[in-house]
């Protein structure tokens, strides 16, 4: 028989898709105040691996991760998901000649062994958290680096981001000694 236990704290990160580096910079400022300090940030990088948000958002997409110092139990990922998702609909309310969204903000977690996504679209490979939120396991980590899968997309396949999400790893394992959970 298996023995309930809490989970692993994990490390909070966000994608930050903008039009432009100040909005990419409002929306990491804006994140820091509802989550804490970051402690890890990405370089930029274009958003051109799909135009699946250009309609929305305009031409000349970039994205940009952010990684926080807390480290928090994974349980939290739906309320964060809708807290991001507020910030949204606020920026685009906040404009009226803007588009309906002018940052995309992408929640979710890094473990030693995986980046786990939190989305509001359903689909056969993810998990029901609550709150109409899901959770996508995007890559897992195996022989050194992170692996996709066939749902993973596209930008993630690139391996652009693999520098920054094993920065990440590697500062959960110092925060948590390796095992997930804090040292004493």
């Amino acid at each position: 028989m298996g023995v309930h236990r809490s989970a692993a704290q994990v490390k909070l990160i966000c994608g930050l898709i903008a039009g432009s580096d100040a909005w990419l910079e409002q929306g990491a400022e804006r994140l820091g105040e509802a989550f804490g300090p970051m402690d890890l940030r990405s370089d930029v990088f274009p958003f051109d691996a799909t135009d699946y948000y250009v309609r929305e958002m305009g031409e000349g997409l970039r994205r940009q991760f952010v990684a926080f110092a807390r480290l928090l139990d994974p349980g939290e990922l739906a309320g964060i998901k809708r807290r991001t998702n507020a910030m949204e609909t606020e920026w685009a309310q906040g404009d009226p000649g803007a588009k309906r969204r002018r940052v995309n903000l992408d929640p979710g977690y890094v473990t030693p062994a995986k980046l786990v996504l939190a989305t509001t679209k359903d689909f056969a490979h993810r998990i029901y958290l609550g709150e109409g939120i899901y959770a996508e396991v995007t890559l897992n980590f195996r022989k050194g680096g992170f692996r996709h899968f066939e749902w993973t997309y596209l930008d993630f396949v690139s391996g652009r981001y693999e520098a920054f999400l094993l920065a990440v790893r590697r500062r959960l394992m110092e925060q948590t000694a390796g095992d997930g959970h804090p040292p004493d």
